[in-house]
């Protein structure tokens, strides 16, 4: 096998387990307060909402187009915001680190039950940017 081929190989083979599950909290309440609660959270910690996704309307828009039928969510929302002071300090650690920013924290229904999550980050500098995920997901879910 030519080394190309190898990398290649060894790097498909390692994918999967790089790819850590989200950590999630279960919201006690409505989506539209859970939403609220996250973009309040976020704000609070002096932060910014650059955008929000409305995966779940979007799926549902689109789902007929693409011949599907099935119900993903029954709404789904995320959240994406930098920290300029997270980001300079993971940044400096790493620029690659780049790759994980702008940061998200999602919101979805799915059966009635109604979560907020975010991306489980490396081990490392990317542990303060968890950190502030965890404290802006815990305080959305005491809302």
């Amino acid at each position: 096998m030519k080394p190309f081929g190898l990398a290649l190989t060894l790097t498909l083979l390692a994918a999967p387990a790089l790819a850590e599950p989200p950590i999630t909290y279960p919201y006690e309440g409505s989506f539209a307060d859970a939403t609220f609660a996250v973009e309040n959270a976020i704000i609070g910690q002096g932060l910014v909402v650059d955008h929000t996704s409305h995966v779940g309307e979007m799926l549902a828009r689109t789902g007929s187009d693409l011949g599907a039928t099935k119900e993903i969510f029954e709404a789904a929302d995320v959240f994406l915001f930098c920290s300029a002071t997270l980001s300079r300090e993971v940044m400096e650690a790493d620029p690659l680190n780049i790759q994980h920013c702008p940061y998200a924290i999602f919101v979805t229904q799915i059966d009635g039950k109604v979560q907020i999550g975010h991306r489980d980050y490396p081990e490392g500098p990317m542990e303060a940017v968890e950190q502030l995920l965890k404290t802006i997901a815990t305080e959305a879910t005491a809302f």
